[in-house]
């Protein structure tokens, strides 16, 4: 997937209703509606330094298709 344009450097982007975090460059075509509806509702929160490290810092959990794969 493309990464967002307001997202071109960030690898990681949350979704601040459910405290997923998305791997914008391992998504799957057929997940690709969930990264456009997070940027339609602006309810999206990217971390710095960009990592998943960061992210399970601020209590965000792995996308769950992502998580099996990893």
């Amino acid at each position: 997937m493309e990464r967002p344009g307001k997202f071109e450097h960030h690898q990681y982007i949350g979704d601040k209703r459910t405290q997923v975090v998305y791997d914008i460059d391992a998504i799957g075509p057929e997940d690709e509606h969930l990264i456009a509806e997070l940027m339609e509702a602006e309810t999206f929160i990217c971390f710095a330094p960009d990592t998943l490290p960061e992210a399970r810092n601020r209590c965000y959990k792995l996308f769950s298709k992502q998580r099996a794969s990893a």
